[in-house]
C-alpha cells in the first residue's frame, strides 16, 4: 500500500526561514556516507534526515543506492519525530487532499486498498474451515461424551487437540515443500481441506455407531478426532504464513483479526450452535428437527469442499524472497530463534500464563451441565457472545497496533482471573433446575465478560506474534510462536480433569445395608450404575473441581503479578530487528 503524497508538479510552498532551516540537516546528510543496509540494528546506523514532508520519490542526491521502499520507511521516521503542532505548522500550505494525506500519514492511519479487503475475506474463510474440526475435537463431542465417560476418560479424548499444539514440529517441512506452479502456501491448503472433509464425510457413516456406546469407542473416536486436529494444524501453519504476505505491512495487525473471526464463528457453529440443534429439548422447543452429528459432519465435509475448489480459482503472488530454504535449513532457523533470549522468555510466558483459568476453562462448563444447566440454554448464551467476540477482535486489532501490541493482552489478565472466581462460586451456589431467568441474565453477562477479554488477550498477543515473525521463514516463526501459546491452554488441560476426579471423594450409599463403599466417581452413567447394581445411591462427598479450580487461580495470579506484567513490557520494547533472523 502506498501512501498520497504531495506530487513534483505542484510542490508546497515553504516559508524562507523555514526552508533555511531544512537545508541545514539536509546538507549534513549529502556529506556523510549512505549505509547499504536500510535496516536499523544499532543507534549507529539509524540516519535522521530532514524533518519535513516529502514531496516527491526521486532519488535524493548523493543516495544512488536510495529505493521507493526505503524512501517510504524515511517518510516514517521523519513524520513521527514531530509533535502535532510541528505537523500542522508543516502542512498549512497544501491543498485539502494534500492536508489530509500528509496528516494522515504523519499519524499512521493508512485507508484499506482493495488487495488487502480481499485478503481479510480470503483468511477470515481460511480459518472458519479450521474451527469446524476444533468446534467439535475441544468443544461439542466432549460435552456429549459427558453424559457417558467420566472425567479421567475425558482426559483421555482432550489429547486429540495436542496435535494444535505440536504443530510446530513439522512446520519446516509446511515452509519448505511445496510446488511452485500451485503456490508455497496453497501447495498445502488445498491437499489439508480435502483431507479434513473425507475423514469429516468419513465420520458422518459411522457417528451413531461410535456415538451409541462411546466408552467401547473411546479410542476409535480419539484417534479419529486427532487426525481431524492434526490435519487443521497443517493447514493453519500454511494459513499463517501466507498472512504475512497477504496483507500490506501497516494493516498486519488484522491478521490477527482475520484468525479471531474465522476460528471463533467456525468454533461457534460446531460447538454452541450444533450443540443447540442437537438437543432434544430445544428442537421439541422450538419445533425444529435436531440435527445429529452425522449430518453436521456432512455440511462441514462439504463446506470443505467448496473452499478448495474456490481456492484453485485464486492466484497465489509470488513471496518477496529468493532465498530456497531446505528442511534442514528450516529447522536451523527454528533453532536459531529458540536461541533467541528473548524468545526463549516469550515461551515461557506462553507455557504459564493460561494456567490461572484452566480449571474455568474446562471442567466449569461441564460441571454447570452435570448441575442442570441445559445444552441448549448455554447453547443460547455463547450465540448471544457471539457478537461480541467479532467486536473484541476488531478492537484487539487496532489496540494492538503500534508500539505496545501487549498493552490489551495485559490488562485483560485482571477480568480473566476475576471472573474465574466468580464462575467458581457460580457453580458453588448453583441453584436447582429450573434456573430462574435472573441467573441465566446473570449467566449470559459473565460468560460475555469472559470471552471478551479472551478475545482481547488473543487478539493482542497474535498482533505481537504478527509484528515480530520474519516473513522470510513466516510459516515457521508464526507456528512456534502460536504453538506454545496454544500449547500453554493444552498442556494443563489433561492434568485438570485427572485431578477433579483425584481430588474428589465419592460413596455408594447401600441404604438396605446401612453400609457406605468408597466409588471412583459418580459423574459418568457407569459410575452411577455400578453403584445402582448394589442397590445404593452413588453420591459426591467432596468435589475435587474446587481444590483444581482454587490451585490455578493462586497460580495464575502470582505468576501474574511477579513474572507476566513485567517481563510482557519488556518484550515489546524490544526493537523488531532483534527478533528476526533473515530479513
Amino acid at each position: 500500500m502506498t501512501t498520497s503524497s504531495p506530487s513534483p508538479s505542484r510542490k508546497p510552498r515553504r516559508r524562507q526561514a523555514k526552508k533555511e532551516k531544512d537545508n541545514a540537516p539536509a546538507a549534513v546528510s549529502e556529506s556523510m556516507p549512505r549505509l547499504n543496509n536500510g535496516r536499523a540494528t544499532s543507534l549507529e546506523s539509524i540516519e535522521i534526515l530532514p524533518r519535513t514532508p516529502l514531496t516527491s520519490r526521486t532519488p535524493r542526491r548523493g543516495h544512488a543506492n536510495w529505493s521507493p521502499d526505503e524512501d517510504g520507511h524515511a517518510e516514517e521516521v521523519e513524520l513521527s519525530l514531530l509533535g502535532e503542532r510541528e505537523r500542522r505548522e508543516a502542512a498549512s500550505d497544501l491543498t485539502v487532499e494534500e492536508q489530509r494525506a500528509y496528516l494522515a500519514q504523519a499519524d499512521g492511519k493508512r485507508p484499506f486498498s482493495s488487495r488487502d479487503k480481499h485478503a481479510i475475506v480470503l483468511l477470515i474463510i481460511l480459518y472458519l474451515i479450521q474451527g469446524f474440526p476444533l468446534g467439535l475435537a475441544l468443544g461439542s463431542v466432549p460435552f456429549i461424551l459427558r453424559e457417558h465417560l467420566s472425567y479421567s476418560e475425558l482426559a483421555v479424548f482432550s489429547l486429540a487437540g495436542y496435535p494444535y499444539s505440536l504443530k510446530l514440529l513439522w512446520s519446516p517441512i509446511v515452509d519448505s515443500m511445496f510446488i511452485p506452479s500451485i503456490g508455497r502456501r496453497k501447495s498445502w491448503i488445498i491437499p489439508m481441506q480435502l483431507i479434513i472433509g473425507t475423514i469429516m464425510l468419513a465420520i458422518s457413516y459411522h457417528s451413531e455407531e461410535l456415538m451409541s456406546n462411546p466408552g467401547k469407542h473411546l479410542y476409535t473416536l480419539s484417534a479419529a478426532f486427532t487426525s481431524l486436529v492434526f490435519f487443521s494444524a497443517t493447514q493453519d501453519i500454511a494459513v499463517d504464513g501466507w498472512a504475512l504476505t497477504l496483507l500490506s505491512e501497516e494493516n498486519l495487525a488484522f491478521a490477527s483479526t482475520c484468525q479471531t473471526i474465522g476460528l471463533n464463528t467456525g468454533y461457534l457453529l460446531s460447538y454452541t450452535v450444533f450443540l443447540a440443534l442437537n438437543s432434544e429439548d430445544f428442537s421439541r422447543r422450538w419445533g425444529v428437527p435436531r440435527l445429529s452429528l452425522g449430518t453436521y459432519l456432512f455440511f462441514c465435509a462439504f463446506m470443505s469442499f467448496a473452499v478448495t475448489v474456490w481456492l484453485l480459482f485464486i492466484q497465489e503472488d509470488k513471496e518477496s524472497t529468493t532465498e530456497d530454504i531446505s528442511i534442514k535449513a528450516v529447522y536451523t532457523t527454528m533453532w536459531q530463534i529458540c536461541r533467541l533470549r528473548h524468545v526463549q522468555i516469550l515461551l515461557i510466558v506462553h507455557l504459564i500464563a493460561k494456567v490461572g483459568w484452566q480449571a474455568n476453562d474446562a471442567v466449569t462448563q461441564l460441571k454447570m451441565v452435570e448441575k442442570g444447566l441445559g445444552r441448549e440454554d448455554l447453547a443460547v448464551t455463547v450465540l448471544i457472545d457471539f457478537p461480541f467476540q467479532i467486536v473484541g477482535g476488531w478492537l484487539a486489532g487496532k489496540w494492538s497496533r503500534g508500539d505496545k501490541p501487549l498493552r490489551p493482552w495485559i490488562y485483560a489478565f485482571w477480568p480473566r482471573l476475576g471472573l474465574t472466581l466468580f464462575f467458581t462460586l457460580m457453580v458453588y451456589w448453583f441453584p436447582k433446575p429450573p434456573i430462574s431467568t435472573s441467573f441465566f441474565i446473570l449467566l449470559v453477562i459473565a460468560t460475555i465478560s469472559q470471552s471478551f477479554a479472551s478475545t482481547i488477550q488473543f487478539g493482542g498477543i497474535s498482533a505481537f506474534h504478527t509484528r515480530i515473525s520474519d516473513p522470510v521463514v513466516g510459516g515457521t516463526y508464526m507456528t512456534l510462536l502460536n504453538t506454545f501459546t496454544n500449547l500453554g491452554g493444552t498442556w494443563p488441560r489433561y492434568f485438570v480433569l485427572k485431578g477433579v476426579d483425584f481430588f474428589s471423594v465419592a460413596t455408594c450409599d447401600i441404604k438396605d445395608a446401612d453400609v457406605s463403599v468408597k466409588a471412583l466417581e459418580c459423574v459418568s452413567e457407569h459410575g452411577k450404575a455400578a453403584c445402582a447394581a448394589l442397590g445404593g445411591d452413588c453420591v459426591t462427598e467432596r468435589d475435587g473441581y474446587y481444590i483444581v479450580s482454587a490451585i490455578c487461580m493462586i497460580f495464575g495470579l502470582l505468576s501474574f503479578l511477579f513474572f507476566l506484567i513485567p517481563t510482557a513490557r519488556k518484550l515489546q520494547a524490544v526493537p523488531v530487528s532483534k527478533w528476526r533472523i533473515y530479513s
